[in-house]
């Protein structure tokens, strides 16, 4: 029974379709591609493109701009924050000093002599205008008759306050308002026995130096002078220009007194012959009383001690 297979056994076929040995060549050429001689299996290597270079090449450069960028702002941050340090501490450098001078102004200290000097000729310059009228013309002033006999003066009346010019002569007003004469305060006095009025004007200057200029310029003449001012309804009503025997006038501060003097009867001084003697006590009043009155306004106050009063 050659020829007939075993009953129940059925010979397996190749399944690739191939001859073995062309099938094995094969196979193992295919092993070779993949694996090399050594038989390890190949890694595949895969390469970038360029666009993806350049792309990272971006990226990379973007990165350093914004590095760059903020190192720029982080550096002008500093460079701020210094200036607005130097800025204060200058500013506090200054308030510091400020408040040091401040303090030492406004601390209380010794007045110099200079200094209280000042404050005296300051003082007394502005009486005229401080004062009430009724203090820079008291209602009696004191003076001495014949025979040192302590005597008062009374006052009549108060003028309104005048131009220099118009309060005095041509002479006298030209040489004041020449050196500034700001005005001219008058009043008219009687003595203790009524027998004579005096009229006694205060030309207010700038300071004491214009006073001494003005003074300087005055013509030594005792008929010109301050216009006299009477009072109707008084005994001085006839006291007018003609009546006026004698003028006068003194220094003080930045003031100039002037004087003028005559009998309250209205005799005029044509009407007193040369040869005559005037009454003794005539002048000798007026120039006691118009004294007086420069002796208040020019009279040095007491200066403080101390820039705050007397403490200091």
């Amino acid at each position: 029974m050659s020829g007939q297979g075993v009953p129940g056994r059925v010979r397996r076929r190749a399944t690739s379709g191939l001859p073995r040995a062309a099938n094995s060549e094969a196979a193992a050429a295919g092993r070779e591609l993949l694996f090399g001689a050594s038989g390890r299996r190949r890694r595949s290597l895969r390469t970038w493109p360029a666009a993806a270079r350049q792309s990272r090449a971006a990226l990379l450069a973007a990165t350093r701009a914004q590095e760059a960028e903020l190192q720029l702002g982080v550096e002008r941050r500093r460079r701020f924050l210094a200036l607005m340090g130097a800025i204060l501490a200058v500013s506090v450098l200054v308030f510091l000093l400020g408040a040091g001078g401040l303090l030492g102004e406004t601390r209380s200290r010794p007045l110099t002599p200079v200094e209280q000097q000042r404050y005296q000729q300051e003082e007394i310059a502005r009486r005229w205008q401080a004062w009430p009228a009724a203090a820079v013309f008291p209602e009696e002033v004191q003076y001495f008759g014949l025979g040192h006999v302590q005597q008062y003066a009374r006052r009549v009346g108060i003028a309104p306050e005048s131009g220099c010019a118009r309060a005095t002569d041509a002479a006298v007003g030209s040489v004041l308002t020449e050196h500034g004469c700001r005005t001219m305060l008058r009043a008219t006095y009687l003595d203790q026995t009524a027998t004579f009025a005096v009229t006694v004007g205060v030309a207010v200057l700038a300071d004491e130096e214009a006073r001494v200029a003005a003074a300087e310029k005055l013509a030594v003449d005792d008929r010109v002078g301050v216009r006299p001012v009477s009072f109707p309804g008084t005994v001085t009503e006839r006291f007018g220009q003609a009546q006026r025997q004698r003028n006068s006038w003194v220094g003080a501060g930045p003031y100039l007194v002037f004087t003028t003097v005559g009998y309250t009867d209205g005799r005029t001084r044509a009407a007193v012959p040369p040869e005559e003697i005037l009454h003794s006590e005539l002048w000798p009043t007026a120039k006691a009383i118009g004294a007086q009155l420069a002796y208040f306004l020019s009279e040095p106050p007491k200066a403080p001690r101390c820039t705050q009063g007397n403490v200091c």
